[in-house]
């Protein structure tokens, strides 16, 4: 696939969002007062969530690299 067109290959972008968002979530986990904690019932939400990003935008990296698309197949107008 040529650069430009996997440049803006979807799964890079949803990965990349999910990555930048699930940083963000596990540093302000990691340094939760007890309040926050104590409003969660005890369950470090935060951090499980941004954890939880990191492998889904981890996943979506990983199966874009593995599987890169084609993309448009030419058409006989471009020929």
């Amino acid at each position: 696939m040529a650069a430009p067109q996997r440049l803006f290959d979807i799964r890079r972008v949803i990965g990349g969002l999910f990555l930048v968002y699930g940083l963000i979530l596990t540093v302000t986990g990691l340094f939760d007062s007890a309040q926050e904690i104590q409003k969660a019932e005890g369950i470090r939400i935060n951090l499980w969530t941004g954890i939880a990003m990191l492998v889904v935008g981890g996943a979506f990296l990983i199966w874009e690299r593995l599987r890169p698309s084609d993309g448009p197949a030419p058409s006989d107008e471009e020929e």
